[in-house]
Parts: structure tokens; C-alpha cells; sequence
């Protein structure tokens, strides 16, 4: 079934079957199977099928213990398939790889170390130069705002800015796939909005993929290309919305947009159904 309104188009979509509005012409850049995944001999989820194609934004929204969290650890390789397969690229996922990265609920900062030296973890570790550590870092801390605190600690930084520092970090491994986890549920609306506007604004400039977890019909609704909402996965059922907002997408405007008000009540309704 389908609806559809000027500014708004809601498609639920078959069970375990949405595909991203480019997948039929471009190659998904990550894509579910025909997933299940069993967990202390309890089904969590059967037979989930969806493609995101390079450059999406899906945002996964669900209440607590509906697998949006499953979802997102099988795509980091955290956790494997019980059956089907979790494909990145065309190939499966086998583990945790620099293809993708994770921003957490909590910024999971070193503390010891710099806002510089947190960035450039990644490529301390993969062994790079120390000029190209600190010119990555210079580059990823301007990209997120943070121009002018490479020299700080994380003590020194309000929870927002630990927050981006911990999307900096992700960035700076370009990964083709950028997951986030409740990445702003911690912290106050003004704060959560600024951000949420912060991660469009890179998502425009780098051309990265998101798959963003949320408990927020407003967060998924001005973030997302599309949304995810989980309501039986253990029948392999979700729903997909389309979202179709005004650009520039970053615009905070868009969260008074006649079309974000009916999507959001559209969502909400459907979630209390």
C-alpha cells in the first residue's frame, strides 16, 4: 500500500523489500539478505531485506527492543547473521573493517589525549606519518567546527563538542559507511538540532553514507532520505517512508516545512497503530 501527498510520499513498502530510490541503477553500497538473527534461542529478526544506495541517509526508528540496534551491530560486524547475508560493496560482512565507522551514544573519547591526537587515532594506528596524523585532523576538526581546539582534552570540551570530536574521528578513517548510533540522545534540543544540521552539512561535502539509529520521529524525519520504521522484524516487516523536504537539507527551516509536520504525524500515527 501506498500514500502520497504534495511534499510528502509515505511508502510502506513489502515485507523485506525497500530499495533506495537509486538502487535499481546504481549499485547499493550496503544491502540485507534475506537476514535472520537468532539470539539466546529467541528469532530477534527473519528474512529482512533492504538496499541503501552510495551517498543515503537512512535513518532506522523504532522504539526500544525493536532490533534497530541488531540491525546497525550486523552492519558494523559486531554481530553475524543467523541466516542470509549483510553485504557491504557486494561482499559480505565477515567483521569489523575501515569501511565503516561508528559514532556511539557516548563520544568514547581517549581522554589523555588531545581533540588532535583523538581525531588521528585511526591513523596513528594504521601506521601514517605524523604530518598527515596532524593535517587530517587540522582538516576533519574544521569540517565538524572545531577549528581553533585541536590542543584541548576532552575535559575541556562540552558534551556537543565531545560529540564531534567523535564524528571527526569516524571521518578521518573515510569510511564508505558512517553508522550512528543515538549519536545525539544525550544531549539538550538546541544542542541535538545543531548537530542534526551539522551532519547534513557533511553528509553534502563528503558524499558518506548514514545509517542512523534513533528513537526521534523529528531527528529521523529531518535527517533521513528515507526511513526505516521497524515494527515486526521477526515477520521480516518495516515500513519505509520517503522523505521530500526542501534543500538545502541543513536548513533548520525545514523542521516548520508543512511538509516535515504531515510526515511527522504520519509516523507517529502509524507508530501508535
Amino acid at each position: 500500500m501506498s500514500a502520497t501527498a504534495k511534499g510528502l510520499a509515505l511508502v510502506p513498502e513489502p515485507a523485506g523489500h525497500a530499495d533506495g530510490p537509486r538502487a535499481s541503477a546504481v549499485r547499493p553500497v550496503l544491502s540485507f539478505e534475506q537476514v535472520g538473527f537468532d539470539y539466546d534461542g529467541r528469532a530477534i529478526m527473519r528474512d529482512v531485506s533492504f538496499a541503501i544506495a552510495p551517498g543515503e541517509l537512512v535513518a532506522v526508528l523504532g522504539p526500544s527492543g525493536c532490533g534497530k540496534t541488531t540491525i546497525l551491530n550486523m552492519v558494523a560486524g559486531f554481530l553475524k547473521p543467523t541466516a542470509g547475508a549483510a553485504l557491504i560493496g557486494g561482499r559480505e560482512i565477515a567483521g569489523p573493517g575501515p569501511d565503516r565507522g561508528v559514532v556511539f551514544q557516548a563520544a568514547a573519547l581517549f581522554d589523555w589525549m588531545t581533540v588532535a591526537d583523538n581525531i588521528a587515532f585511526s591513523l596513528r594506528c594504521a601506521g601514517r606519518p605524523k604530518a598527515e596524523q596532524r593535517q587530517v585532523a587540522s582538516e576533519m576538526a574544521a569540517l565538524v567546527g572545531l577549528s581553533g581546539v585541536e590542543g584541548l582534552y576532552p575535559y575541556q570540551l562540552s558534551g556537543g563538542m565531545r560529540q564531534r570530536v567523535g564524528l571527526a574521528r569516524v571521518l578521518a578513517a573515510k569510511p564508505k559507511v558512517m553508522l550512528m548510533d543515538e549519536p545525539f540522545s544525550a544531549l539538550d534540543v538546541q544542542t541535538r538540532e545543531v548537530l542534526q544540521e551539522e551532519v547534513l552539512r557533511i553528509k553534502e561535502r563528503t558524499g558518506c553514507t548514514i545509517l542512523f539509529v534513533t528513537h526521534s520521529i523529528d531527528e529521523a524525519v529531518f535527517l533521513g532520505d528515507r526511513i526505516f520504521l521497524l515494527n515486526d522484524l521477526k515477520e521480516g516487516r518495516f515500513e519505509e517512508f520517503r522523505v521530500d523536504l526542501p534543500a538545502p537539507r541543513a536548513n533548520g527551516e525545514n523542521r516548520l516545512h508543512p511538509a516535515f509536520i504531515r510526515l511527522r504525524e504520519a509516523i507517529y500515527r502509524q507508530m501508535r497503530h
